[in-house]
């Protein structure tokens, strides 16, 4: 094996790590060090490597410890069959550039993922001293999101919940069948098994013991988990439906969808066309109206094709059009439920309306202070000073949302 600087292992093991999605650390307990004890912190913003859900920017150093990998799972350019640069981190090295970065202000905390080598139980073990090393002897009071292997033993996962301030358990695939066909060594019931574990481990930690006491911490900021998309032929309304039983049976803070992305040599294995990034994104915009729209599953799958969500317009605005009969709603009396179906309505910008209503009616000129996307919600609301007439039913209402042309360029 080669032997690279750690320098050259920071370049390969975090150029390994982009296709592992990662969360800030919005939902942990806040810690930091101005009282002049520990080291670090898990607030404020710096260098942004993700977002939190509130909106701060979150800086993490975000690596795997190894890409080296015993398993041959077909869509991951670190199996074990890929012709890839291989390095490994020691224990020791994750802990100082995690130091070393924070103190030159970089980061705010650390994402590991790895590889297996030897073993689920070798590899987690040695995510764990990283882990107890940087809170028990480096003091370190920053965040911690710990991609843990669901084969490891339970004791592992447990101290690393009681370590680290998220953990992350992948699914890897939407369906049981695919992810046997594609990555055999993994087992679908032993990875949900890992998952309900660490629920119940949750929900042990914020009650209190016999003696009266909080029990310990354990993964304060939640679980979640990650679905590649892309790699197998399921459709959207298969992706969503298995988020939806995930976010209800395992009590996930959040359903990463990852987009595929052929990888060299993988084609004969895997000769399903990659999904472009657009699909992943219109995937994220589903789960939020699942999650915080009250939108039910069915209302959004009967808007798409095959299955499949419309990549030209946002899942709010296809099941609006599919749905006209429904529309133009009369901004001043309409229900939460309702205002919360109109593009261009978003969660502030509908708790605005409510508040204000109470107090006067509301005109065209309020919805544009308020923030409303006022773009897309003309078709579909009336307000004083604003009535759509016949925009709402018109033939060409969907042309009206599609993006300008652009000019081609030839070189």
């Amino acid at each position: 094996m080669a032997r690279y600087s750690i320098d050259q292992k920071l370049a390969i093991l975090s150029d390994a790590a982009k296709y592992d999605a990662s969360c800030a650390s919005s939902g942990s307990t806040r810690r930091d060090s101005r009282d002049g004890k520990g080291l670090g912190s898990n607030e404020g913003s710096g260098i942004c490597h993700a977002y939190a859900p509130d909106g701060r920017c979150i800086s993490l150093l975000k690596i795997l410890m190894t890409n080296f990998c015993i398993y041959d799972c077909a869509y991951c350019i670190n199996r074990v069959s890929s012709n890839v640069r291989r390095a490994r981190f020691s224990v020791d090295e994750v802990v100082r550039l995690t130091i070393e970065f924070y103190r030159r202000n970089y980061i705010e905390g650390l994402f590991l993922s790895s590889g297996i080598i030897r073993s689920p139980d070798a590899t987690m073990e040695d995510m764990v001293r990283i882990a107890r090393k940087l809170r028990e002897e480096e003091n370190f009071r920053g965040y911690i999101h710990l991609k843990t292997i669901p084969d490891a033993a339970p004791e592992l996962i447990e101290e690393a919940g009681r370590l680290a301030d998220r953990l992350s358990i992948n699914v890897e695939l939407p369906t049981d069948a695919s992810v046997k066909k594609h990555a055999p060594e993994k087992n679908p019931e032993q990875i949900r098994r890992a998952m309900a574990d660490v629920r119940l481990r949750r929900q042990a930690a914020r009650d209190k013991t016999h003696t009266g006491r909080k029990a310990p911490r354990f993964a304060p900021a939640g679980q979640s988990t990650q679905v590649i998309i892309g790699a197998d032929d399921a459709n959207d309304t298969t992706i969503l439906r298995q988020s939806t039983r995930l976010y209800g049976g395992y009590g996930l803070k959040r359903v990463y969808y990852s987009a595929f992305s052929p990888i060299p040599d993988a084609t004969a294995r895997l000769p399903l066309v990659s999904p472009p990034l657009q699909r992943e994104h219109r995937l994220y915009q589903a789960d939020w109206l699942l999650r915080f729209y009250d939108f039910e599953l069915d209302e959004i799958t009967e808007a798409t094709t095959d299955g499949n969500l419309d990549l030209d317009v946002d899942p709010k605005l296809a099941w609006a059009l599919a749905n006209r009969a429904r529309f133009p709603v009369d901004v001043n009396t309409a229900p939460k439920e309702l205002l919360l179906r109109v593009p261009g309505f978003g969660i502030k910008s509908v708790n605005r309306i409510l508040s204000t209503r109470r107090h006067r009616k509301l005109r065209y000129e309020d919805l544009l202070r308020i923030g409303a996307l006022m773009k897309n919600a003309r078709p579909f609301i009336t307000v004083l000073g604003w009535s759509p007439g016949a925009l709402t039913d018109r033939a060409d209402l969907r042309a009206l949302f599609a993006p300008p042309p652009e000019q081609l360029r030839l070189l």
